[in-house]
């Protein structure tokens, strides 16, 4: 899978399938379900770690799980979080980017923030590392959001999210994480946009979906409202990864309880 490929799909109107990984075995049964990217989490702090925030993990840790991943990985496309404050200066972006790339196997690194992160993502692209962007709700910024909460309810917010994503295509993102915002909001935005859309609670009209893996296994703590238990009916966890892939190919998932 290589990042034109995810551009075709979403012209074509082909459901994109993104999970979460951070060890080589995981990575191997969902790249041999079809996943079309893996995504190495930040949120393996709170999933793996057992940390209440992803703000502990480092950029060490990062390098560690990306590199693990890689060995594991076949044909999907492999995202690293830059975890948190690892891109306060387009200096350090651009260091940190070059580790998780040449250290930690990504093909792509993902960033939390909007506008304001806009200048960053134009140096990382301008040296050609791919940029996935995030809004929505930004674990990142849990203290000052106050909460595990859904963002864009109101107007204010939600031009202020379609903002933060032009802006962020304007500056070269390759692609776009949703997580947590109205359905209508994320249809809105994927319309605006002409590079992928990934949602995470955020509506069926987004151009693909990803999931914490450990939701869609059922062994979180919590499962969230807009993720589904796969192992239920399952065989074994490839057999509910299988089932995940094809629940967001035949857009049965995520069904409209599993939005806001």
């Amino acid at each position: 899978m290589t990042v034109p490929e995810l551009l075709e799909m979403k012209e074509r109107g082909q459901p994109i399938v993104a999970l979460t990984a951070y060890d080589a075995s995981m990575a191997a049964l969902m790249d041999e379900a079809g996943t079309d990217i893996l995504l190495v989490g930040d949120s393996l702090g709170m999933v793996i770690q057992g940390h209440d925030t992803t703000l502990p993990v480092t950029l060490d840790q990062m390098v560690y799980h990306g590199a693990c991943v890689r060995r594991g990985r076949s044909n999907a496309l492999q995202i690293v979080d830059l975890p948190f404050m690892s891109t306060a200066t387009e200096v350090l972006a651009l260091h940190h980017a070059a580790r998780l790339m040449q250290e930690g196997g990504a093909h792509m690194v993902k960033l939390e923030g909007g506008q304001a992160v806009a200048p960053i993502v134009a140096a990382l692209t301008a040296h050609h590392v791919p940029v996935c962007g995030h809004i929505g709700l930004l674990p990142q910024a849990i203290h000052q959001l106050g909460g595990y909460q859904v963002q864009g309810r109101d107007l204010i917010a939600a031009e202020r999210l379609l903002a933060d994503a032009l802006s962020l295509e304007a500056a070269g993102a390759s692609l776009l994480v949703l997580e947590c915002i109205p359905a209508s909001l994320a249809k809105d935005i994927t319309r605006r946009l002409t590079i992928p859309t990934i949602g995470i609670g955020a509506g069926a009209a987004c151009d693909g979906q990803v999931l914490v893996a450990y939701d869609l296994l059922g062994i979180s703590p919590h499962t969230p409202k807009f993720c589904r238990n796969f192992m239920v009916g399952a065989e074994s966890i490839g057999d509910a990864f299988h089932r995940y892939v094809k629940a967001v190919r035949d857009r049965s998932f995520p069904a409209a309880e599993h939005s806001f």
